[in-house]
């Protein structure tokens, strides 16, 4: 192939290549596809294999020389990359200057130009001098306690109440019958028969449950409410509405008693048994957080030893999708406490500065783990993506295998669960590098949610 290739311009990380391959190459590459798949061909009117290639020209010509360009493209593309030793930052882009029918019709040059970002040269900080503090908490007794009493009221039941003056409290589990009227008219959802509903819970809507504490069984009342100006009923937004209420029961919460018994229903055997498991459930939390917290210091400490320019096209993308989610947030629960009183241009420029340290130590953990030969399994890959169809049936109700066979044939899903495992992986080995030393701070320390360092605004 009498490939011609121009190198255009290149400064900084970005270089441009303009690309010829003359179109007598292009049609010889076409009539190797055709005579490939001309003695495989069967068609209406020829013998199977005597298809004369003539004829397949004529009939698939355009397409097969679609499939010409685009492998030729990929092919000259790589080639471009691999006489330059380049290790592009991002995906190249192609500009075609030829005309696109001329070249599909075998009587133009394909002609195209080639830019592409180059990653940054830079020299990586010696691991072994990095030195970090791991914050350390352990589930104290008091804390295990605590957690059983909360499943003990999670698996409360209830009984009657019985006695001579029998009132609803907050917190009891009242047995009603009920119709809803707005205008004097009832209206669709709003009757019910023998509902439950724990007062104080929160099931219906605001100011429902209050009017109904002191209730007693057997007594009629009439709850008056507005329905909330974002309820999901679109006819029933912000309408006024009386419900009568009949009181059938009164029941008194009564929390599970921690026992050998309780622990069974559980899964466990005893109680201490199910004490330990409480444990390590509350301490498994507590090393996430202090494994995040260790991860950040490590973060802070590359972001500060390497500086050298990034790829321009790399940073816009990761603001542009930071500032996305940013404005999807906005529109959606408000502007950020950290964010109010700056301008539009203000915010811009920190989460520019937020997407630059992202890119950058993207780049610097990358670089670790290519000189460290840090590799992703196609297995862990799939043991990955089992996990989150698992995760996603729980959250969409659909059959996880479902799920997994969807993410198993988008390349993109593979790529974004492939990067964070890689990203640990890698984060896992700096932490064997580095001098690492526990620190004991209490729970809310460990818990406390870290902010960027300041010169990265909010």
């Amino acid at each position: 192939m009498s490939l011609q290739i121009v190198e255009k311009s290149g400064e900084g990380l970005s270089r441009v290549y303009g690309i010829t391959v003359p179109a007598v190459d292009l049609n010889a590459k076409l009539d190797q596809r055709i005579a490939e798949i001309s003695p495989k061909m069967s068609l209406k009117g020829f013998r199977p294999g005597k298809v004369p290639k003539a004829h397949v020209r004529r009939m698939y010509g355009k397409e097969l020389m679609q499939e010409v360009l685009q492998e030729t493209l990929n092919e000259t593309t790589q080639k471009v990359l691999d006489d330059n030793k380049l290790r592009p930052a991002g995906q190249p882009d192609l500009k075609l200057e030829s005309d696109a029918e001329a070249v599909i019709a075998g009587k133009a040059d394909l002609a195209y130009e080639l830019a592409v970002e180059v990653m940054p040269d830079f020299e990586l900080a010696d691991a072994t001098k990095l030195k970090l503090k791991r914050p350390v908490f352990a589930p104290t007794d008091k804390e295990v306690d605590e957690a059983l009493a909360d499943l003990a009221k999670q698996n409360r039941t209830y009984g009657t109440r019985t006695g001579k003056t029998v009132k609803a409290k907050d917190g009891d589990m009242l047995v009603i019958d009920f119709l809803g009227r707005i205008d004097g008219e009832a209206f669709e959802g709003g009757t019910a028969s023998d509902a439950q509903l724990v007062l104080g819970s929160g099931q219906f809507i605001p100011g429902f449950e209050e009017q109904l504490v002191g209730a007693k069984p057997g007594e009629e009342k009439v709850v008056k409410v507005t329905f909330p100006d974002d309820y999901q009923a679109e006819n029933l937004k912000g309408k006024a509405a009386e419900f009568t209420v009949t009181v059938k029961e009164v029941k008194a919460p009564k929390d599970a008693e921690l026992n050998d018994e309780f622990a069974k229903q559980l899964g466990l055997d005893t109680l201490d048994a199910l004490k330990e498991a409480v444990r390590t459930d509350l301490g498994s939390r507590y090393e996430r957080q202090s494994r995040f917290k260790l991860k950040r210091a490590l973060l802070d400490e590359l972001d500060k030893a390497h500086t050298f320019p990034l790829p321009p096209r790399m940073v816009e993308a990761e603001f542009q999708g930071i500032w996305q989610q940013v404005q999807a947030d906005e529109a959606r629960e408000g502007k950020a406490p950290e964010d109010e009183g700056k301008t539009e241009d203000q915010l811009q420029a920190e989460y520019r500065k937020i997407a630059e340290r992202r890119v950058r130590l993207g780049l610097v953990l990358a670089e670790y783990g290519r000189k460290n030969d840090v590799v992703v399994s196609d297995q862990e890959v799939t043991q990955a993506m089992q996990t989150e169809a698992v995760n996603m049936a729980r959250q969409y109700g659909m059959p996880p295998q479902q799920i997994y066979d969807m993410l198993r044939q988008n390349p993109d899903a593979a790529a974004q669960i492939r990067a964070p495992i890689y990203e640990d992986k890698v984060v896992d080995l700096l932490f064997g590098q580095a001098k690492v030393t526990d620190q004991k701070v209490s729970k809310d320390e460990l818990l406390k949610e870290d902010e960027l360092p300041e010169q990265y605004g909010g």
